[in-house]
């Protein structure tokens, strides 16, 4: 095992734990948070979904949605409908509440997650945009769902692909006449402070890809199917999150089962190596544990 540190060890007042997707961040998490009185504040944009909870492997997957899993809080997990929308922005605002809620109630933050724009709106804080009108918001997600390509043509500066990313450029190009990279490079605000104590799991490549491949029949054994059920029968985007689209796709008879898992896997080990490309370039960690996570790691870290 090896555990690398870049600084050097104190009590922190709060923690980021990250790292690729199935890297065992969340169960490292959790017994972190039962050792040190910790909150969990999930910043991951895909949990933060209601219905989904399978497919986006929350912690709430086959349990009850409620407010802590044992007794341990558990904050900003499920908390949105599919069918809305959360900027940047207004994550971090929600982040910092929960923040500060934690703090006030004797807890220790513990930000978990693999989302690069929400574990950069926390270290760096996020350029003040203005507010976007409700008009605008939602003419920019019909440009996006009526052809992505063609919306895409309204930001060049924009390189996301991910829905949710596009749009948002073009609604805050739509607002200020401006595009989001020019907003990017103004001064920050909002950033947790002090910085959270950011530990970065990062097992090796091919143990990463066995724990998908094993994992994803789980979560349609788990419920996740009937998850895409609910996506398919409401009418509702299945690009929220991987496995989604696929499942939606073999429920209307697109491919079969076994080809919709064998893209699933596909489609979150390219997710998985973008993950490992931003916390490469992007994350300086105070910590990286370089396997999956052990007890050993954890009497490390307290």
């Amino acid at each position: 095992m090896c555990a690398v540190y870049n600084s050097v060890m104190n009590q922190h007042k709060s923690y980021i734990i990250t790292g690729p997707t199935a890297s065992g961040k969340s169960g490292f998490a959790h017994a972190l948070a039962r050792r040190i009185g910790g909150a969990i504040i999930n910043c991951d944009s895909v949990q933060i979904y209601r219905g989904i909870e399978n497919i986006s492997a929350s912690p709430f997957a086959g349990r009850p949605i409620t407010d802590e899993i044992d007794g341990v809080p558990y904050r900003l997990f499920s908390i949105l409908p599919l069918d809305k929308q959360i900027s940047v922005a207004d994550y971090i605002k929600l982040a910092r509440d929960e923040y500060n809620a934690a703090i006030g109630a004797g807890h220790i933050p513990i930000f978990v997650g693999g989302t690069g724009y929400y574990i950069n709106g926390i270290v760096n804080g996020i350029s003040e945009i203005p507010e976007i009108s409700v008009e605008n918001r939602n003419r920019a997600r019909e440009l996006v769902a009526h052809d992505i390509v063609a919306a895409r043509a309204m930001v060049p500066t924009c390189s996301a692909t991910d829905p949710q990313r596009v749009a948002r450029a073009i609604e805050v190009f739509l607002q200020t006449g401006r595009h989001l990279s020019e907003w990017q490079k103004m001064p920050r605000a909002g950033a947790i402070t002090p910085t959270p104590f950011k530990i970065l799991i990062n097992p090796p490549v091919d143990v990463l890809k066995e724990r998908i491949a094993s994992r994803i029949p789980e979560m349609i054994s788990g419920g996740a199917l009937d998850e895409a059920k609910y996506i398919t029968e409401n009418n509702l985007d299945p690009r929220r999150a991987i496995g989604a689209e696929q499942l939606c796709a073999c429920l209307r008879g697109e491919m079969s089962m076994d080809v919709a898992i064998e893209n699933w896997i596909i489609k979150t080990n390219q997710y998985a190596k973008r993950q490992r490309t931003w916390f490469k370039t992007q994350f300086f960690a105070d910590l990286t544990i370089n396997h999956i996570p052990t007890n050993d790691d954890l009497d490390l870290v307290i």
